[in-house]
């Protein structure tokens, strides 16, 4: 099962009193059904294909208005053959829509009416509900983390951020291919949205696999920077030997002050140490303390020296 699976699963489970459990069938009624009217008068056919969810709008339906359910499941015809279950509800439709604030004189509403939603528990049983009806989140195994829902229209949509920007949870809306969707990508902010609609057990693999990841990252971040110094240091070594190579061979290193001199043997004798090290090992030696920058002053001093007598030789004739 995916990792959305699981969360679908896991808040299916969650036992709830009138209200939240309203709240919680009005989102998935209103993202799962249609409407339809006949002789014998209304009827909504919802479908899924998720087991667990059609489990719970069965649930919903027969505990809250006792309605009358005709389930039946097929499978598709597309490459996958996912099963699909439909639920036939019938009964008293336009009291239960009532009810769910879904109902209007043109009927189902674009969005429900917010009464339903003014408890926060009710907010966050109807999260839950849209998120096990239409809900997706990428496994906490990705790098790529993002958690979104397929909304019914574009008041919806705006409907459903309202209630996550009441926890706290910035979402963003887009479009694709016709339909509104609303996601969300921070890692932090889904961790949130998955203790708001009660994913608890989900919320603890997430945040652990997340930590393990950012801790990997973090130590890998720091090696390659320790690697991108040491490279650092072997090539400043490597520059300043150079330095040291050119004076001695126009015999220029006699002539040099004690502290120059001081600083081309340390340098010879430790080709890869950091001029912290080298800073170091001098104030052990003599007993003198040198700063890293009055080291770096000499070395820059040296090939001050080396690019003028360079520079010098070309210029005779």
């Amino acid at each position: 099962m995916s990792f959305a699976g699981d969360i679908k699963s896991e808040i299916s489970l969650h036992e709830m009193q009138d209200a939240e459990a309203e709240a919680e069938l009005s989102a998935l009624i209103q993202m799962t059904s249609s409407l339809s009217i006949s002789s014998r008068g209304l009827t909504l056919l919802c479908t899924t294909e998720n087991a667990s969810v059609a489990r719970v709008i069965y649930r919903l339906c027969r505990d809250l208005f006792d309605a009358g359910i005709t389930p039946s499941v097929k499978r598709r015809v597309n490459l996958k053959k996912n099963l699909v279950y439909s639920l036939r509800i019938e009964g008293n439709i336009r009291e239960m829509l009532n009810v769910l604030g879904l109902y209007s004189a043109y009927g189902l509403r674009d969005r429900p009416l917010m009464k339903l939603v003014a408890k926060d528990s009710c907010a966050r049983a109807y999260l839950a509900g849209a998120f096990m009806a239409q809900g997706s989140c990428n496994s906490p195994e990705t790098s790529n983390y993002h958690l979104d829902i397929l909304c019914s229209n574009r008041k919806h949509a705006e409907f459903i951020l309202e209630l996550m920007k009441r926890f706290g949870i910035e979402g963003k809306r887009t479009e694709r291919r016709g339909h509104e969707i609303v996601y969300v990508k921070s890692a932090e902010k889904i961790a949130d949205f998955l203790r708001v609609i009660g994913a608890d057990r989900c919320l603890m693999e997430f945040e652990n696999i997340r930590i393990d990841r950012d801790l990997a990252s973090s130590i890998t971040r720091l090696n390659n920077v320790e690697i991108a110094n040491e490279v650092r240091m072997i090539k400043a070594g490597e520059k300043q030997l150079g330095d040291i190579e050119v004076l001695e061979a126009y015999d220029m290193i006699r002539n040099l002050d004690d502290r120059l001199k001081d600083v081309i043997g340390l340098r010879r004798e430790f080709p890869e140490a950091s001029l912290t090290e080298l800073a170091e090992i001098y104030e052990d030696r003599t007993g003198t303390r040198m700063s890293k920058s009055g080291l770096k002053h000499r070395f820059v001093r040296l090939h001050e020296m080396r690019v003028k007598a360079e520079k010098d030789r070309e210029e005779r004739p």
